[in-house]
């Protein structure tokens, strides 16, 4: 696993969080105040090498950002530079 995985995945254990660079992930779902059923992810294509990089250990817990679901991903949960 890559150490940026794996420092996001130290860094949070919200789901709330993108499993692969730590930034919030701005899912509707999971935020419990929104009320909506309705997400951003709804309405774009994933980019599947982005699903293919998630650790097995952090699949199905939290969505990924919209910037890494576009494989944009940064190269570590704080720098926001891409790869």
């Amino acid at each position: 696993m890559a150490l940026s995985s794996r420092l996001a995945l130290y860094m949070n254990d919200s789901p709330r969080h993108c499993p692969l660079c730590g930034q919030p992930n701005d899912c509707a779902l999971a935020n419990d105040a929104s009320g909506q059923t309705r997400c951003w992810c709804f309405d774009i294509d994933v980019d599947p090498t982005a699903l293919e990089r998630l650790p097995a250990e952090s699949r199905g817990k939290a969505c990924l950002c919209p910037r890494c679901a576009q494989g944009k991903a940064a190269t570590s949960p704080d720098d926001g530079q891409d790869v």
